[in-house]
């Protein structure tokens, strides 16, 4: 026998014992079932899990507030289909009272919200439409008569004044401002938008300035017709990008910017 080959009688017994157990071990391993990692596991570094939801802990960030980091969130769509998205929910240490901030209409009562952010919320719990049409809600639904004027109202910690994106047509008639934010001592650009407008304040354009207290339009119905308020919707632009160079019908994309819970930058009330 060629030495290469020579097995003792022992040594082969085990090697075809060790083939029929490899098998057994792997129909076991595809039979048992697989523990589904804690939601811990999936939340970035300065949140921790609630619930479902990934929420920002306060870690002391220095002068200009948090720079809120992005949390996992997600919806069922109206086919049954997971949906998977970045959001920006509340910080721990912003008011959850819609009544404490500054909104950019101005009524005898005060806005009344018909709908809040619930993109942070689990998937049974976010709005849905009439229709099952849309599912989840990334900003701020106010009540107001129609042609209540909406201005410009600048963010916490903005540096400078705001430049206009978009002033035409979107989610319904909408202006588009981009803010430039300082948080954490870094630099991003936000946007502001206000949609569903009865129509555009005469000369606001998209490259014009937008100084805090600037007429942009008037609230009203437009793309939900019967259905008169102003729909405010907050997003971080993500690093690299320059909204703008995109497309008007590309800033609300999720590969330009992150929808953020508006509570995290609006001003509050005096």
């Amino acid at each position: 026998m060629h030495p290469l080959v020579r097995v003792s009688p022992l040594a082969l017994l085990g090697l075809l014992g060790a083939a029929t157990r490899e098998p057994a071990r792997a129909r076991a391993s595809e039979a048992a079932p697989v523990a589904p990692e804690p939601l811990a596991a999936y939340c970035p570094e300065g949140t921790l899990p609630d619930g479902d939801a990934c929420v920002a802990w306060p870690d002391g960030a220095d002068e200009g507030g948090e720079d809120a980091p992005a949390a996992a969130g997600g919806h069922h769509d109206r086919r049954g289909r997971w949906q998977a998205y970045d959001q920006i929910p509340r910080q721990p240490e912003r008011p959850a009272d819609y009544a404490r901030f500054a909104w950019p209409i101005a009524t005898p009562d005060g806005p009344r919200v018909l709908s809040g952010y619930d993109l942070d919320l689990p998937d049974e719990a976010q709005r849905r439409g009439r229709r099952l049409s849309h599912v989840g809600h990334g900003g701020v639904d106010l009540a107001a008569p129609r042609g209540t004027e909406v201005h410009a109202s600048p963010l916490e910690h903005q540096e400078g004044d705001a430049e206009v994106l978009c002033a035409g047509k979107l989610f319904g008639t909408t202006d588009i401002t981009r803010h430039t934010v300082r948080a954490a001592g870094r630099v991003h650009d936000s946007l502001v938008l206000v949609g569903h407008l009865d129509g555009v304040a005469p000369g606001v354009r998209a490259g014009d300035t937008a100084r805090a207290g600037d007429l942009l339009g008037w609230v009203g119905d437009s793309a939900s017709p019967g259905l008169v308020h102003l729909h405010l919707e907050v997003r971080r632009v993500r690093d690299g990008v320059d909204p703008r160079r995109v497309p008007a019908t590309q800033l609300v994309a999720p590969e330009t910017s992150i929808v953020c819970d508006p509570r995290n930058v609006l001003p509050l009330a005096p």
